[in-house]
Parts: structure tokens; sequence; C-alpha cells
């Protein structure tokens, strides 16, 4: 899955566009099962939607769809750090801390494939000390709805350098315990992918 969904980030599957699981396997090199497995998770992700007897279509988000998800995520993510500062995050921050350099070193190399797994994995962990799995879950479908059209802004945007550098700052803010801070930061963060510009105060309270 994590093949496919590069060739989406590298435009090699086109919003629209129609094609056949037999097909994509045989691009790959692989054999048709997994890759046609690999389709119908991002089906259920809301990335790909099935057409009949035809195979599978790359959906199309317009910039209100993608407004939308990062608004939704922009209520999860920032009230969620707020929490997470209020933690000891000392057993946690080497491995925080390595995603973050590993994440801006492919940023620095525009290496997409690079910066997205890392920026995944420094997203989700931190999440992941809520211990609430459905919260990782329900974020991580909301980022692959996201991830294709974002990406593609940063690149265009030269924002990819200046996302990952802001890991560093939120992880920073949060290792101090500054909890208004590291919501106010991942706000931002989040914001880079939207046409609307969020107040983060607002932004926290409008999910009390």
């Amino acid at each position: 899955m994590v093949v496919i969904r590069q060739a989406m980030v590298d435009g090699d599957i086109r919003p629209g566009e129609v094609f056949s699981a037999s097909a994509l396997a045989q691009q790959l090199g692989v054999s048709n099962s997994p890759v046609r497995d690999a389709c119908m998770e991002l089906v259920h992700s809301g990335i790909l939607e099935v057409v009949r007897n035809r195979g599978f279509r790359l959906v199309y988000l317009d910039q209100e769809a993608l407004d939308n998800v990062y608004e939704i995520r922009i209520m999860l993510e920032g009230p969620a750090v707020e929490r997470i500062a209020d933690r000891d995050l000392t057993e946690h921050e080497p491995p925080l801390r390595e995603f973050v350099e590993r994440c801006l070193a492919a940023a620095l190399e525009v290496d997409t494939q690079g910066f997205l797994q890392y920026d995944r994995l420094f997203h989700l962990t931190l999440l992941g000390l809520l211990d609430n799995p459905k919260l990782v879950d329900i974020v991580d479908g909301l980022r692959d709805q996201t991830r294709i059209a974002g990406m593609h802004r940063l690149v265009e945007t030269g924002g990819l350098e200046r996302s990952a550098r802001e890991h560093g700052e939120l992880l920073d803010a949060l290792v101090a315990g500054e909890a208004e801070r590291s919501r106010d930061i991942m706000v931002r963060h989040l914001a880079h992918g939207s046409s609307r510009r969020p107040d983060p105060v607002d932004s926290s309270r409008s999910t009390h």
C-alpha cells in the first residue's frame, strides 16, 4: 500500500484516473491479490473509489473538501497536543526527536516518500501517547485523504522544510510543557494545507 500511495503523491496515479488492480500489479511487479487488497483499504479510507467493471479511481478533493478535512484535523490535534504537553515526555522524546530529524533531512532532499513516512510517524506517535487508538485511526484516515493534495502544495510552495522544522518547534514546546504554545504551533502547522486561516484560540474552543 505504501508503494501505491507514493505513486499517487508522485503523480503516477492522477485524480479522476481509472486503473485496474491487475495493471497496477503488473507495473509494480507483484501479484494481483495484495494490490487489490491495498486498493480496497484505500477505498475504505476515502482515497479511492470503485468504478464498476473497470477498477478504481483516485478521488478528487476540491479545495473546500480539503479545507474541511484540515479543519477536522485542527479540531482533533490542537487539543490533543495541549493534553500531551501536560505529560512527562522524557521517555518519549528521543524517538520523536529522531522522527523530527529524519523528516527534516528528507525535506531538504525533497524526498517526498521519506518526508511522508517520518511526518506520519511523528504525528501518529504523538497522538498515541494519549492511549486512544480510535483517535489515531481517525487522524490517520484524514491524513490519507489530504496527503496527495497537501504534499503537492508543500512542494510547489517550497514549504517542505518549513513544515519539517515546525515538528521540532512543536516538540520543543511539548517537552517544555507549554500547552497553549503547542496547540498554536499545531494549528499553524496544519493550516498550511488549507486555504482557511483559523484563529488558534477559536479552533481550540470549538472542540469543547
